[in-house]
């Protein structure tokens, strides 16, 4: 039996049978042939490759579309089409028939001078479909090589995947009545793997740095996605006393599920909106009937993310009139796009930025690229006019680039007026507080937003100088450290002068031990994933707001995140235990 540490992405506990996913094959295969007697069973090779690809895409396509809705789904279309692109088939069969190449060197040299063409179109269509192009060439030559991939046919009932890493496409193909979770090498507590891994309440623990190679397919593990702990080949007794933790967990969920309609309330009287955070609109389901009270934070690069071309404006508008119908008449704040440092949007640059966290992402890709930014912006105004709507500019650090947001707005507004088209004028524009600089000029900006939501994910980041995608520092990525409570105090009381909303909608405020310190810095809304609200919401009802700004005034106090982590866990164990498990706070 072996025990691995990992970091903790998706809470939940599963036993199971390891699928094993092999490393991504190489996008570029060395030249090689085959004799011209053999070109036509060198054809016929890479049609039953094709044709398996596409059966598997038809069966991802149709699971998608039940799990988690058309739209997600349709990342898969684009994938199905290009292998039945003559196009795309001739250059591959011209190759192999007239060349005499082999098909993995005819399909990946094909598609990889399709792909730095498409790059270095000036059109953002074409530069939007390099990474579909890099995932089909990984699709095929995975087919003909016979290496393991996410075929759901040889996928048992209670499968766990382990893989080097993991894309968003990848983990929403999941069939979810067969994986159960998944571990993998590579990956950070935030990375958009990990979120989507949430939305899917899909147990899953990351980092682990070597697991592929440790790993066999059918061996018996457990993965507890809550503690960040992997154990391969149990023994009875270990397997016993995690199946018997799994029903305790079943039973804990279903009484905090009669928790979902009961108030937010402290024991002092004070009052907690709750709220969800989503990357797809048939997640607000699951957010009402755990207890949400709207959405605090949809994520709207998801639309970009899950799509084989660049979203239109109907599609914009059509995803965030289903999410105000969905809501009917709760809360909607949408973020826009956060785009700049993911593998989507550097995969198109024909020289990649060497710090993308650091370079042009969020509010300053939106700015950059003004046609796109505006195109959301009218989109998120027609759909406010069938409910009320919030829109939330992303890693703002000066007053400049919130003012130039605001300012391409009122343009889009004056012409939808001009045009006739409804929306609503009074519509309300926060930012988001993800940076120190922001944090330390709240004061500043608090007299032009209408509201603050502090983005715990990248705050810590830039606070702490850790990568939140990397495996190597993880233990250093922790919200409760003096410095990064000291900064949200600060937006805090900034806010509370001006008398506009404070919210928190970082993935740290799933946490009851930080969202305990929230509510005692001043901070009166938290949004977090449908299946956190539960745990949070038992946490607000066993507290009071005094005594949790008694313990975030001793926490800011400590000289390190260590001694603050430790007070707290300490005494809010003592104070609401069976809110708290145990884990280390952060």
């Amino acid at each position: 039996m072996k025990k691995l540490r990992g970091i903790p992405v998706s809470k939940g506990l599963v036993i199971g049978r390891v699928a094993l996913i092999e490393h991504d094959l190489s996008f570029r295969i060395p030249r090689s042939s085959v004799d011209q007697a053999n070109a036509p069973a060198e054809l016929e090779r890479f049609e039953l490759a094709r044709r398996a690809a596409i059966a598997d895409l038809d069966a991802l396509h149709e699971q998608a579309t039940g799990e988690m809705g058309e739209q997600a789904a349709k990342i898969f279309l684009f994938h199905i089409g290009a292998l039945n692109d003559p196009s795309i088939l001739k250059p591959i069969r011209e190759k192999i028939s007239t060349d005499h190449s082999s098909a993995e060197y005819a399909t990946s040299s094909t598609l990889r001078d399709l792909a730095e063409r498409f790059a270095n179109h000036p059109d953002s269509t074409f530069q939007s479909k390099v990474d579909d192009l890099r995932d089909l060439a990984h699709r095929l030559l995975t087919k003909l090589s016979g290496a393991t991939t996410l075929d759901p046919t040889r996928l048992n009932e209670n499968s766990i995947i382990v893989a080097h890493d993991l894309t968003p496409t990848q983990t929403a193909g999941f069939d979810r009545d067969k994986v159960m979770g998944f571990v993998t090498d590579l990956g950070g507590r935030t990375s958009h793997t990990a979120i989507v891994a949430g939305a899917l309440s899909l147990p899953a623990v990351v980092g682990l740095s070597d697991i592929t190679s440790r790993v066999r397919d059918g061996q018996t593990i457990i993965v507890d996605g809550t503690r960040g702990t992997v154990i391969l080949d149990p023994d009875p007794e270990t397997i016993e006393t995690y199946a018997r933790a799994i029903e305790r967990a079943r039973e804990a969920k279903l009484e905090l599920h009669e928790l979902a309609q009961l108030p937010a309330v402290t024991t002092d009287g004070v009052e907690i909106e709750l709220l969800g955070n989503i990357e797809f609109a048939d997640e607000i389901e699951h957010i009402l009937d755990e207890g949400g009270k709207g959405v605090g934070l949809y994520r709207t690069e998801f639309l970009y993310l899950t799509r084989e071309v660049p979203p239109t404006e109907e599609d914009h508008y059509e995803s965030y009139k289903k999410c105000v119908e969905m809501l009917d008449g709760r809360e909607l704040t949408i973020r826009t796009i956060d785009l700049g440092a993911d593998k989507y949007t550097q995969l198109q640059e024909a020289i990649p930025e060497r710090n993308p966290f650091l370079g042009l992402r969020s509010i300053r890709y939106s700015l950059k690229n003004q046609k796109m930014f505006r195109t959301q912006l009218r989109a998120i105004l027609r759909a406010s006019a069938h409910g009320p709507i919030k829109i939330m500019f992303p890693l703002v650090t000066n007053i400049a680039e919130f003012r130039s947001g605001k300012y391409f707005l009122r343009e889009e507004m004056e012409e939808l007026a001009e045009q006739g088209v409804p929306f609503d004028e009074s519509i309300k524009v926060g930012m988001m507080v993800e940076v120190p600089a922001a944090a330390l000029m709240s004061h500043a900006f608090a007299r032009e937003v209408d509201f603050f939501s502090v983005g715990t994910n990248d705050l810590v980041q830039y606070t702490l100088a850790v990568d939140r995608t990397n495996e190597r520092v993880a233990s250093l990525y922790t919200p409760i450290h003096p410095a990064v409570l000291r900064l949200v105090r600060d937006v805090s009381r900034a806010a509370n002068r001006r008398e506009i909303p404070v919210s928190c909608c970082g993935e740290s405020a799933a946490d009851p031990a930080f969202a305990a310190l929230l509510i005692g810095l001043g901070v009166r809304t938290l949004s977090v994933t449908a299946s956190s609200l539960p745990l949070v919401k038992r946490a607000i009802r066993g507290l009071s707001a005094a005594r949790c700004e008694r313990l975030a005034k001793k926490a800011i106090s400590f000289d390190s995140e260590s001694e603050a982590s430790s007070y707290v866990l300490n005494r809010l164990k003592k104070i609401v235990p069976e809110a708290f498990d145990g884990r280390p706070v952060g």
